[in-house]
């Protein structure tokens, strides 16, 4: 597989050298490297590049972008909503059962 053809791939994807890496199993420098001809992937890795390929876009997990959580602050919807959890127990029990759920944003 060509670098132009890792790059068209990429491109088909829709993904970052990073994601694809990901999905590879290799670091985001190997990835670029072979967009350079600075190095050449492996038969496995095309294999690997190929079968991405053909299950499409999906086939890339992507980190979700949940933006900046001190931003989300500003909002007076989440004020009010933090004023009822705070002041209903059985409310607070509910959202940490749901919030189990759900990644730390901080933990980003």
């Amino acid at each position: 597989m060509t670098p132009d053809e890792i790059k068209a791939l990429r491109k088909e994807l829709a993904c970052t050298a990073k994601e694809l890496a990901g999905a590879l199993g290799v670091d985001q420098a190997t990835v670029l490297a072979w967009e350079k001809a600075e190095l050449f992937p492996t038969k496995a890795y095309v294999d690997g590049m190929n079968g991405l390929r053909a299950k499409g876009p999906g086939s890339i997990p992507k980190k979700a972008k949940g933006g900046d959580p001190v931003k989300a602050l500003a909002d007076p919807q989440v004020w009010e909503l933090l004023r009822k959890i705070a002041a209903h127990k059985k409310l607070r029990d509910e959202v940490a059962k749901l919030a189990e759920k759900y990644p730390d944003p901080a933990g980003d």
